[in-house]
């Protein structure tokens, strides 16, 4: 009978009984409870990750513009592998390779 004295003694303190009651809403009804601020954060992860992909994606790209500014025969080669163009006394053969799955 001590133990539910105890118990029941704690339960009728107020200010315990308001702080747990906050804390429970905080952690599980808010707008902005734990399950969401994970949520987030993940999210947060996930789009820092790509940010800095792509931003080193526009790295790579603004390298290979300056190459294309600067270089004559690096302008022939983008033409030759990308838009597979040719000199007039050539022949191009395209070889498809398969992948397995």
């Amino acid at each position: 009978m001590s133990k539910l004295t105890a118990i029941l003694s704690v339960l009728k303190n107020k200010y315990l009984l308001t702080v747990i009651v906050f804390v429970a809403w905080m952690l599980f009804f808010d707008h902005n409870d734990m399950l969401t601020q994970m949520d987030r954060r993940k999210e947060l992860n996930a789009l820092e990750k790509s940010k800095d992909y792509f931003t080193q994606q526009i790295a790579e790209e603004r390298k290979s513009l300056q190459e294309l500014k600067s270089n004559p025969a690096a302008i022939e080669k983008y033409a030759r592998e990308k838009y597979l163009m040719k000199r007039d006394n050539e022949d191009i053969y395209l070889i498809k390779t398969v992948e397995n799955k």
